[in-house]
């Protein structure tokens, strides 16, 4: 519609926009011209057509995300997303009894399954963070040498509420030395960030596919430590379109995580942005998203309401900003929680539907991620949520600045009415 030809998206942490446009290409080809199942065929053209693209697909992401062996393809396996990703890791491991690690920075992808094995008696622990959402090595370290013992480490490789992104070097080189196995949240890095499985020695690297990696959404997957992946049980089962004759699940990589129809024109449009994402550079998307990052923080330190959540510089972040707007500028900086926090604070919902309304396309509210919030010091109010992509314009940014220190102004004042108009 004409709305959004217009509008100036800033919600890529959700999921990114636009596309490139070879993605909605692969996905249409893949069903108009395409179209055959997976291994549930002959040997036809179209057959093999699908069989390569999945192929090929693989061989792509275990390339990119470093998988072991040279990033053997047989240890990479579709989901509809990161988080079936993480649950079929997380629920096809974790037994009663055992220990599991976390931090307190996590979507709840990770803590909903989590507080879900709790209750079958899984120990989670999870570990503090500080106020800008780092987790330190130390404080894993000290967690894995506390005599408890520990079965399993889940982590968030960057917050997707502010854009804190966790140590993953220090942290993973901890768990190695304690032989813990390591499981990443790559759902707001993977296709930003470089990410090497084999180096960091992960067990297990949950991704999206319609984020940083720029394909559609109901697509992502899990690249495997072999080892790591002998000892998760499928969360699913059914027909592979292999080992037909046997009764139970084929324990044999990738059909023993891929029960059932996979989502073909999604990986088809996966395919497709994971090659234009090859052509143009993780580096080079990662740099345009910094530059536009800086220029976006840069505009809200003239904006005195401003609070934000997070580290306050570019380094060791994402441009995923978590803003809240005081309604008097003057009483300087202070946290609260609860109702005192709401009522010092804007409404972060009303202001992004102003803004909306000017076609400024952001995220209020608490985004999945509760704890998150609490460690930063916005619950239960949550925050605005800003995050600029590879495809907006340093004139978008700009533009943006302008309209949102205009409406917190007049917010602030009390000067608007039900409509959202400006009154005076």
């Amino acid at each position: 519609g004409r709305f959004f030809d217009m509008s100036v998206y800033l919600n890529n942490a959700a999921t990114t926009w636009p596309k490139p446009s070879c993605v909605a290409r692969s996905v249409a080809d893949f069903i108009t011209s395409g179209g055959a199942n997976l291994a549930r065929g002959t040997a036809s053209e179209r057959d093999l057509t699908t069989l390569s693209v999945v192929l090929e697909c693989r061989i792509l992401l275990g390339r990119l995300f470093g998988g072991f062996d040279g990033g053997n393809p047989r240890y990479v396996t579709f989901c509809s997303g990161v988080t079936e990703a993480l649950n079929v890791v997380l629920r096809g491991f974790c037994l009663p009894g055992m220990r599991v690690l976390t931090s307190r920075m996590e979507h709840n992808a990770v803590v909903r399954p989590l507080r879900g094995l709790e209750r079958k008696g899984v120990v989670v622990e999870f570990l503090d963070c500080g106020p800008d959402g780092r987790l330190f090595p130390e404080t894993v370290e000290r967690a894995l040498n506390d005599g408890k013992g520990a079965d399993l480490v889940v982590l968030g490789h960057a917050s997707n509420v502010c854009g804190t992104i966790q140590p993953l070097a220090g942290i993973a080189a901890v768990c190695r030395a304690g032989g813990v196995p390591l499981v990443v949240d790559a759902a707001q890095t993977a296709g930003i960030l470089p990410l090497s499985v084999a180096e960091r020695d992960i067990a297990a690297l949950c991704f999206t596919g319609h984020k940083g990696l720029m394909g559609p959404q109901g697509t992502g997957g899990i690249v495997w430590r072999p080892d790591f992946a002998e000892r998760v049980e499928p969360l699913v089962a059914g027909g592979t379109g292999s080992y037909s004759h046997v009764e139970f699940q084929p324990s044999d990589m990738p059909d023993k995580f891929e029960a059932g129809t996979p989502n073909l024109p999604g990986i088809a449009g996966l395919y497709a942005s994971v090659s234009w994402l090859g052509e143009t550079g993780v580096e080079n998307v990662a740099a345009r998203e910094r530059e536009l990052g800086e220029r976006l923080l840069s505009g809200l330190r003239a904006i005195d309401s401003v609070v934000p959540g997070g580290r306050t510089t570019m380094d060791g972040r994402l441009p995923v900003f978590s803003l809240n707007f005081r309604r008097d500028a003057g009483r300087g900086l202070e946290l609260r929680n609860g109702l005192e926090f709401q009522n010092e604070f804007l409404d972060n919902g009303v202001l992004a539907d102003r803004l909306a309304r000017e076609g400024f396309e952001t995220r209020p509210g608490l985004h999945c991620a509760p704890l998150a919030h609490r460690v930063l010091g916005s619950f239960p109010q949550g925050s605005l949520r800003v995050s600029p992509g590879f495809f907006n314009t340093p004139d978008e940014i700009d533009a943006f600045l302008r309209a949102l220190a205009r409406l917190t102004r007049a917010m602030e004042n009390g000067a608007m009415e039900n409509d959202g108009k400006v009154t005076n």
